[in-house]
């Protein structure tokens, strides 16, 4: 494949333009962080806008990557057979639709219902937008993509707690945090547009799955070549990995007093979902998760570090937004502009590590981490002093270092774990792992959030909520030091994977 900008399909005699491929996959994503980003500083204003409880609030973060999460292998699966470009053009259709109905829930159970069908939604276009830069895009022009795919992750992260702070600023908290959802409602309807005049539709998947199979990655290899292989969505196995996460997310979600019970049922449930997985694949049919994807050790390790760091990361400023809005009284505009810096610099650092991702992502991975770890450790020190009268500045100083950290990883880990992967296995390979980080994003919400309420207790002073904070934020810091270490073992093992693997194909 040519590394120029236009490209053609076969089977089609039109010319398509990569430059607005990517744009209108990016735009999506964007619309898609927007709803974990804005959502992270509305909660406070949730609660007092419908009289949402606690527990409520949770499934409002937990609920969307719950289904986000369940739905993307068996989507992934569907667009790699029939094409990429229709299911992404369906999930967006379906997000303008479902963010209407969060926008118009008259209650927390409505909304919860409404944000696990945007969740859903989701998770239909996005494995598509990795599969399709996997499948448009080689080398370092795929590191490239990535690091602007990190851009975009960034500047959604700083937009969202921006923007739901503006709407409720100025329609206050009755009204306000519904116009975040409403928003995407015309977005999403532009986009679907763009979509439908500049992505290849119907004849692309006739080259999709047809591909040899390449003698460096049987694993990952099509498991057919025919036109039109059999469509197997492994509804088995999708259960059970639902049952497995919602049995690790509700003890932390409910109060009664067998609820840690469920841990242990968590577990065994995924022991039952391996042992399937692997009996459904030796039957001879299609596995929601193919476990010899993870024989491919470039794309297992990164997998791992991503999942770890998704346990944490996704919640910070879900600690911060609580603390500062509902423990010290600042404005959810002020809180938004907290996190401003952090995302500025996650920006830059994004496209930095685009740059390099290819030839150096394992040592970026790792310095990443540490880099976060470093602002988490310095965001404690800092909210005491907010307790203590300083100007919150001070603990958006600190998560500064966490936005250069978690700028760096994304770019690199993307590019890193495809570096094996067949193109005809992206959407699978792509969903497996978007999966494992919305997974670990609804346990890590339901986990942390039930700590910093645990934390500061009934409390009203600033002393409880600094201590529901830092517990938080221990937790986080546990999650990512885990993260690191897999990274750092990923370096040992593989420093140059990107340059030693193109010398191998010459």
């Amino acid at each position: 494949m040519s590394n120029e900008r236009y490209f053609t399909v076969a089977g089609s005699d039109r010319t398509y333009d990569r430059n607005r491929l990517l744009t209108v996959l990016l735009f999506a994503l964007m619309l898609a962080l927007l709803q974990v980003s804005a959502v992270n500083n509305l909660l406070p204003s949730i609660q007092e806008g419908i009289g949402a409880s606690d527990s409520d609030v949770q499934w409002v973060l937990s609920g969307y990557a719950l289904a986000f999460g369940v739905v993307l292998i068996p989507v992934g699966r569907f667009g790699d057979i029939f094409g990429r470009s229709g299911g992404f053009a369906t999930g967006i259709a379906l997000f303008a639709l479902t963010s209407l109905g969060c926008g118009l829930a008259p209650n927390a159970f409505a909304l919860n219902l409404m944000r696990i069908a945007q969740g859903f939604a989701a998770g239909v276009f996005s494995p598509q937008v990795t599969a399709l830069i996997q499948e448009y895009y080689e080398g370092r022009e795929r590191a490239k993509a990535f690091g602007i795919m990190g851009l975009v992750i960034s500047a959604s992260v700083a937009a969202g707690p921006i923007l739901s702070g503006v709407f409720v600023a100025a329609l206050g908290p009755q009204h306000g945090w519904r116009w975040s959802f409403l928003i995407n409602v015309p977005l999403g309807l532009v986009l679907l547009g763009l979509s439908l005049r500049w992505l290849p539709f119907g004849k692309e998947r006739r080259t999709i799955g047809k591909r040899k199979a390449s003698a460096a990655n049987p694993d990952v290899a099509p498991a057919s070549t025919k036109a039109h292989p059999k469509i197997d969505l492994d509804p088995v196995g999708n259960v059970l990995v639902a049952l497995t996460v919602l049995a690790l997310m509700l003890p932390f979600m409910t109060d009664f007093w067998w609820r840690w019970f469920l841990l242990l049922a968590g577990v065994a449930l995924a022991a039952a979902w391996i042992a399937w997985e692997s009996a459904y694949k030796k039957r001879g049919r299609f596995p929601m998760v193919d476990l010899g994807l993870f024989r491919v050790r470039t794309y297992a390790y990164c997998v791992a570090t991503t999942a770890l760091q998704f346990l944490g990361s996704t919640s910070i400023f879900v600690i911060v937004a609580m603390f500062l809005q509902q423990g010290m009284g600042f404005s959810a505009l002020l809180t938004g502009l907290v996190g401003l810096p952090n995302a500025l610099f996650s920006a830059y650092f994004a496209l930095w590590s685009g740059k390099r991702s290819f030839d150096k992502g394992a040592q970026i991975q790792v310095l990443a981490l540490s880099l976060a770890l470093l602002g988490l450790g310095l965001s404690i020190p800092a909210a005491w002093g907010v307790t203590r009268g300083i100007h919150p500045a001070i603990l958006a100083l600190a998560l500064t270092f966490v936005g250069i950290g978690l700028g760096m990883i994304g770019s690199a880990n993307q590019t890193q774990s495809m570096l094996e992967i067949a193109p005809s296995r992206a959407g699978i390979a792509g969903g497996v792992q978007q999966t494992s980080q919305r997974i670990t994003t609804a346990i890590g919400n339901a986990m942390i959030t039930a700590v910093f309420f645990a934390g500061h207790g009934a409390g009203t002073n600033a002393s409880d909520w600094f201590r529901g904070f830092a517990m938080g934020i221990g937790v986080i810091a546990i999650a990512l030091f885990a993260a690191l270490t897999v990274a750092f073992v990923y370096m040992r093992r593989y420093p140059h994977a990107g340059p030693d693997l193109a010398a191998a194909r010459r």
